[in-house]
């Protein structure tokens, strides 16, 4: 089985189906965490409908769909905040593929797309329990650094220079 990234539009029903896993993971992981249940199902349809990621779309900014052995298995999409500066947004794998260099390739792949963008830095935010996505991102050079947003939900925030 082998992996391809490529851009994706936003609006795609690969990227829908792919955010909406995305959407259900990090929610039931949420509360079951805080609340011991999982995610309502129409508040899980209203956070999915409440954002178009419209800004993933060029010229500023990029989806990409991963793939594994064909079938698509994995977002991750890239913003320019600035003209130096592009934030790194919903990385995701479905559990099936974790674990085979998918995420590293997707990252990696997102970080090319902010470079393209004329990005010089990434940033992103993530949540305490993404334990897998901290140690991810430690392991290909992100460091932690200062609050730079105010969703509630981020208690992580890290930096890499795009070199």
């Amino acid at each position: 089985m082998t992996w391809t990234i490529a851009p994706e539009p936003f609006d795609s029903p690969v990227a829908a189906a792919l955010w909406r896993a995305y959407y259900t993971e990090v929610s039931d992981r949420w509360y079951l965490l805080h609340e011991d249940r999982r995610t309502d199902p129409a508040e899980l349809e209203r956070e999915i409908v409440a954002h178009t990621w419209s800004e993933l779309a060029p010229p500023q900014g990029q989806l990409l769909v991963a793939r594994y052995g064909g079938e698509p298995v994995g977002t991750a999409g890239v913003r320019l905040l600035d003209a130096r500066t592009a934030e790194l947004k919903r990385v995701f794998l479905h559990e099936g593929t974790r674990g085979r260099g998918g995420a590293p390739r997707l990252v990696g792949a997102a970080e090319e797309a902010a470079r393209e963008l004329g990005a010089e830095a990434m940033i992103l935010d993530t949540r305490h329990d993404l334990v897998e996505a901290r140690a991810l991102y430690a392991r290909l050079g992100y460091e932690e650094t200062e609050r730079y947003n105010t969703d509630p939900y981020a208690e992580h925030w890290f930096r890499k220079k795009l070199g």
